[in-house]
């Protein structure tokens, strides 16, 4: 799967004549996919179109070993600290400090699963987290899908 995903990649970059890109900036690892948040994919894109579109931006590591957790169903459609409606289908983050539409790149080192979400809510408001996620999110990067909580990687995305 990941010599597969590699060598799409490659032919991918090749004919669409990207060979002047370089990777020296590129600080995603080629075997972890991201799945970018959901307002920048289209419906049938593919997991490689969201790679490349994820190579245009740096990242800026925030905190290594982040204690996250995910938000109780009670919250579903109440409003956020910045006024949207929470989904817990969205790909969303609750942070105490990150100004709001912040996108982070969140990882979770034990399976090298990333994704992207983007800062609407104020929290979590439990010592000793870091992060709040939406269920979605924190299900897409979880091993144990019973558990609640994990560490993770948090990092911030820079400006083009």
């Amino acid at each position: 799967m990941k010599n597969t995903l590699l060598i799409l990649f490659v032919t991918t970059m090749l004919s669409f004549n990207l060979y002047s890109f370089s990777l020296k900036n590129y600080k995603l690892k080629l075997h972890s996919v991201p799945i970018s948040y959901q307002d920048t994919v289209k419906k049938g894109s593919s997991n490689l179109d969201i790679l490349v579109s994820e190579l245009n931006f740096n990242y800026k590591l925030h905190k290594r070993k982040a204690h996250a957790s995910y938000y109780a169903n009670k919250f579903n459609g109440k409003r956020t600290a910045n006024g949207e409606r929470f989904s817990n289908d969205k790909l969303t983050a609750a942070h105490r400090t990150l100004p709001f539409g912040t996108k982070l790149r969140i990882t979770n080192p034990k399976n090298g699963k990333s994704l992207i979400v983007k800062v609407n809510d104020r929290g979590p408001f439990v010592r000793g987290r870091e992060i709040d996620l939406s269920r979605r999110a924190f299900m897409e990067l979880t091993t144990n899908k019973r558990g609640g909580e994990m560490d993770v990687i948090i990092e911030v995305q820079l400006d083009k």
